[in-house]
């Protein structure tokens, strides 16, 4: 039961009874189950919050109908099923009345009609997570000021833009260093626009192999090529209406750039190894941690493309260029981690935040989120102190060569780390490391090393 979910507890003064409806139960390995024997008891245990009382409505100390009242009054959300040895139709429709979710009369098909309900309230409590989830996550994009942190002026710009960006279905085009939040900011815009109600789609280029991100982005047809055992559409065909965003366009190779132009132009798709011509009506928003102008010089970003995808540019400023902020964001990150993790309320000293303002920020806001939490681990106090503040390796890779490992294990976590770094960009990685990017994608392939 340590994998449990789902908490129900069997109230029942037949011992024999009440064991058979908890096997029965427990052949769900998700349901986590408590017996009790008296109504004291079952109320004695309310604090731990149950999603289900199963209720022998004849008890020796209380009668039903209390525990029912006394049960919905502590967790109005726990649902309660009376099972009785009692066919009686007139109490029944008042237990039900009186907020019992069902009512069960003992016979051999008990234990299986018992099964059927909690199967279904367990339906209906995840799909009112997922209903309050998806609210809560809709209603946080809504808001610009909650998706990005600060008040400085470089971002109070930002803020212009995407507020432009949102009334538009011109195309983005998203500039800025890894780690500043460039994805979070497409989302911003997706969820505050016209296309809000419509699929947002996300690829990043620089984590997909050359050879496979045609297919990716324009589908292919069942037979195109080996191992095509079936027709897939591609993403372009999956945001249908509504917002595809290309993360580290920069990294798009120069062969299939000509293909996107076309698609941009003619706003129409052909899967590979299909001829039929398929329109598309979404939105697109770019990112880059590239200078693509200078990308252009170089021949290695088709100037015409580049014209076609800048839109509306909106750059992100990297955070030592943001002042304050840092102060910002860095209390917003220290309350979110010390209340998720009940480690209460936390402040940073004068010092503290002295060396975090000094702080050139490589790694940006990202970087900026796990020092944060870093420190909140380490501070024994409710103000964190300077030396708690650590720009340097975390203790994992300051420990790096005091554990033996053989060589492939070294490689692996040296590569880890620089995906970790890159924002999971594995042609950047490959250019920082000397190494193939085909190895790369090989290890990725036999899951030895992890990208978001």
């Amino acid at each position: 039961m340590k994998n449990a979910s789902f908490k129900i507890f069997i109230l029942d003064d037949d011992v024999w009874y009440s064991e058979l409806l908890a096997y029965h139960l427990s052949l769900n390995p998700d349901y986590e189950l408590k017996i009790f024997h008296t109504a004291s008891d079952c109320l004695a245990g309310m604090h731990e919050c149950p999603d289900i009382v199963t209720l022998d409505y004849s008890l020796p100390d209380k009668s039903g109908t209390d525990v029912l009242k006394k049960t919905k009054a502590l967790h109005p959300d726990t649902q309660v099923i009376i099972i009785s040895g009692q066919d009686d139709v007139a109490t029944a429709v008042d237990l039900l009345k009186k907020g019992a979710y069902d009512y069960l009369v003992k016979d051999d098909e008990t234990p299986q009609r018992l099964w059927n309900a909690i199967h279904k309230i367990r339906e209906n409590v995840s799909l009112r997570a997922e209903i309050s989830r998806l609210r809560d996550e809709v209603g946080q994009k809504y808001d610009f000021s909650k998706v990005i942190i600060g008040n400085s002026e470089p971002i109070r710009h930002v803020f212009e833009m995407m507020d432009k960006a949102a009334k538009t279905n011109i195309t983005i085009s998203i500039h800025g260093e890894t780690g500043t939040g460039k994805e979070l900011v497409a989302k911003a815009i997706h969820y505050n626009g016209p296309k809000k109600n419509m699929p947002y789609v996300a690829v990043n280029i620089a984590a997909i192999p050359r050879e496979l991100i045609e297919s990716e982005l324009f589908g292919h047809e069942k037979g195109a090529f080996t191992g095509a055992t079936a027709r897939r559409l591609g993403r372009f065909e999956e945001a249908g209406k509504g917002t595809i965003f290309l993360d580290e366009i920069g990294e798009l190779d120069i062969s299939l750039q000509a293909k996107l132009l076309r698609v941009l132009q003619e706003k129409e798709i052909t899967r590979v190894g299909g001829n039929a011509v398929i329109p598309v009506e979404g939105r697109i928003i770019v990112a880059t941690h590239k200078n693509l102008p200078e990308e252009v010089k170089k021949g290695n970003f088709r100037e015409d493309l580049y014209y076609r995808l800048l839109g509306l540019p909106i750059h992100l400023p990297p955070l030592r260029e943001r002042g304050g902020d840092i102060l910002v964001l860095a209390k917003t990150f220290i309350d979110n981690f010390a209340r998720e993790n009940g480690l209460g309320k936390k402040t940073l000293s004068e010092a503290a935040q002295q060396k975090l303002l000094s702080y050139p920020f490589p790694g940006n806001v990202r970087e900026l989120k796990a020092l944060a939490e870093l420190a909140v681990v380490l501070s024994d106090e409710e103000e964190i102190q300077e030396q708690e503040i650590n720009f340097t390796a975390n203790a994992t890779e300051k420990d790096f060569l005091a554990t033996e490992r053989s060589l492939k294990d070294y490689t692996i976590a040296i590569i880890q780390h620089f995906l970790d770094k890159y924002d999971y960009n594995v042609l950047l990685v490959a250019q920082k490391l000397d190494v193939g990017k085909s190895t790369l994608y090989r290890m990725i392939q036999n899951q030895e090393l992890r990208i978001k």
